[in-house]
């Protein structure tokens, strides 16, 4: 049989080898450092044989796809090591995520608590050392349902599969487990693993089902990585949004309102900021500014979908005896503003861009300071328009996403969700069509995406975008969702060239995703130091004697307030190093220690914010540096 390897050289062997013989022929080094491989484009266990012509990469730890299947065996591992020390623990689903891995337990009458976990690595770091062979077996669904009888949540995981499935475990010494694979050839790869922090975390997702105890954790191939890890692991810590908005007055928290965050007036700042951005930029793209109302009858919901697909997130109550809904989307809102006028294909693209504040239950246990709150405010825009606009529209929309992003300095990739398996709306030909389009116009601007079958929004198929910060975490924000199936349960028409009245294409489209939520992410990505346009202070003045110098502060106090610079004075009676520390702990921008000489003269002593260096400049050209810094989004 012909192998053809990744360089494009090809090499004949015999058939039957398995990917692990294939590359002992090679050679034995290759042979010590092969981890799996990737047959035809799939990820395979090295004891896959192969039996015909095909294409292979042999993995090793080098190859970016490795680290998966690490953490996917470490997760694995540590069920192994669960089990060994809580014989009666029974297992939910373990997968790989962003960074690490998790796996959901249910351990019975016993509890979990943090310091339970070095123990449970000193069993994973035994297992390790056993170098347990991980073998792979094929089961029937019958078969596996007998084997796996004890374990209640494999059970239903097994009877969900459809009949005449091919079900595979993987057994590990005296421990089996469920699991599509592929995994590592044996338990000795998995020697640098820590496990982080445990949640709880319903059986599928479901309140109603039983609460579990879910297990983080992560592995890595080298020592090193994992200490530089967890390095980075401690500095997003000290970067906690709920930390830093306490820190710097920036937002709070109430029992009286769990989950409706209280802007405070430095925070308030940040984000007027922010919201003027988004207005300044959008009406330069012809956007045109609506607000729709928060509540609304309940009939335009059921219009909607929502009130059939949604319903348990939304908030209800009683006017005039009719139901109504608080919003959890803007969308339906839009609807109405659009089918106020008569449209002609000539208004297209129209765009309508809001601000707007909705509500959604979230479970309790969910919440989470700025990143999972029950009132939002999303920047929402609907564009309308005709079908064969949707290729480029998206595209032009793809670019401003990217413009806007760089502005903060955040990187991104783009996730293709398609159609649900259940809970959607419209044909399925309408999907297939949108699905083809948002397709088309990523290919249009050579922008590669991830496939992310099945989770697109009810009404549509949809690209999301993730974001990654500073500390390398991916956050998810902006989504261009597109619509065939809205216009038509709104009867939204418009009059096209030919004077006949057609239905329009509709786009919804967040940036931001949730204001909110992207202040959580700037305060972290910028560890609370934001650059001087975005600062709630952008300039401290600090008089070396409140006596002597507080007279030139005022003035040039007076002087930076006109020059529309957010700037205050630290009139207090403390120690100047005490007061330049604060400064400092406050993250300001930009402070300015004012001393005889300043206070006798044009000069500005000022020390930017993470630098030791001072330096005196005229106040004007002071000024005329931080003015061009707040232009330049800087």
């Amino acid at each position: 049989m012909k192998i053809t390897f990744q360089d494009g050289s090809s090499r004949e062997f015999e058939q039957g080898l398995s990917i692990l013989e294939i590359a002992d022929k090679i050679s034995v080094s290759l042979r010590k450092k092969a981890i799996a491989g990737i047959l035809n484009e799939k990820e395979v266990d090295l004891s896959t044989v192969v039996v015909d012509d095909a294409t292979l990469r042999i993995l090793t730890e080098e190859d970016p796809e490795s680290i998966e299947i690490l953490r996917h065996s470490a997760a694995h591992l540590m069920a192994q090591a669960v089990k060994s020390l809580y014989p009666q623990a029974r297992f939910g689903v373990g997968p790989v995520i962003e960074e690490g891995f998790y796996y959901d337990i249910d351990l019975g009458e016993d509890v979990l608590t943090e310091s339970d976990l070095p123990k449970i690595e000193k069993a994973m770091a035994k297992l390790a050392e056993a170098n347990l062979p991980i073998v792979r077996q094929v089961r029937s669904k019958a078969e596996a349902l007998v084997f796996f009888q004890q374990d209640a949540y494999k059970v239903e995981l097994i009877s969900d599969l459809p009949d005449g499935e091919t079900i595979t475990t993987y057994t590990q010494g005296d421990f089996t487990d469920l699991c599509r694979g592929p995994h590592l050839p044996s338990t000795k790869w998995i020697k640098n693993v820590k496990l982080l922090s445990l949640a709880g975390a319903y059986w599928r997702g479901d309140s109603k089902n039983k609460q579990l105890t879910r297990v983080y954790g992560t592995a890595f191939f080298k020592a090193e990585e994992l200490k530089n890890h967890l390095e980075v692991l401690e500095e997003r810590k000290k970067r906690d949004h709920r930390k830093l908005g306490k820190e710097l007055d920036l937002f709070m928290l109430s029992e009286y309102g769990p989950g409706f965050p209280f802007w405070l007036p430095n925070g308030m700042i940040v984000r007027r900021e922010l919201e003027n951005f988004w207005y300044k930029v959008h009406l330069k793209e012809g956007y045109k500014l609506i607000q729709t109302p928060i509540m609304l009858n309940k009939e335009l919901w059921l219009v909607s979908g929502h009130w059939e697909n949604y319903r348990d997130n939304m908030y209800t109550s009683k006017i005039d005896e009719q139901e109504f809904a608080i919003k959890p989307m803007n969308c339906p809102g839009g609807m109405l503003v659009y089918k106020r006028d008569i449209h002609s294909y000539k208004d297209f693209p129209l765009k309508v861009g809001e601000l707007g504040l909705v509500h959604r239950h979230e479970a309790s246990g969910a919440l989470n300071g700025l990143f999972r709150v029950r009132n939002f405010t999303q920047d929402d825009a609907h564009i309308f328009m005709t079908e064969d606009m949707i290729v480029e529209e998206v595209a032009n929309l793809v670019k401003l996403f990217e413009y806007i992003y760089s502005v903060f300095n955040l990187s991104y990739h783009i996730e293709l969700s398609t159609r649900p398996l259940e809970k959607y709306i419209g044909k399925i030909e309408t999907w297939d069509r949108a699905e083809k389009a948002l397709a088309d116009a990523l290919t249009s601007l050579g922008k590669s995406y991830v496939l992310n079958p099945g989770d697109g929004a009810f009404y549509g198929p949809k690209l999301d975008f993730k974001l990654r910060d500073s500390m390398n975490r991916i956050w998810q924000c902006g989504t261009i969702q597109l619509d065939m199936n809205l216009p038509e349960r709104f009867d939204l028409t418009y009059v096209a060239q030919d004077g006949e009245k057609k239905r329009p294409v509709m786009l919804h489209r967040a940036i931001f995703g949730s204001i909110e939520r992207f202040i959580g992410i700037l305060i972290e990505h910028y560890a609370g130091a934001f650059p001087v346009w975005l600062s709630p202070v952008q300039v401290k003045l600090i008089p070396v004697n409140t006596e002597i110098h507080m007279e030139a502060c005022d003035r040039l106090f007076k002087k930076f307030q006109d020059e529309g610079i957010r700037v205050e004075v630290d009139r207090r009676d403390e120690k100047l190093g005490y007061k330049i520390r604060d400064a400092q702990t406050k993250k300001i921008p930009y402070q300015i220690v004012i001393g005889d000489e300043e206070a006798s003269s044009d000069l500005v002593t000022y020390r930017k914010y993470g630098e030791k260096d001072q330096v005196k400049v005229s106040s004007r050209e002071f000024i005329d540096m931080v003015l061009s810094q707040i232009k330049n989004l800087q």
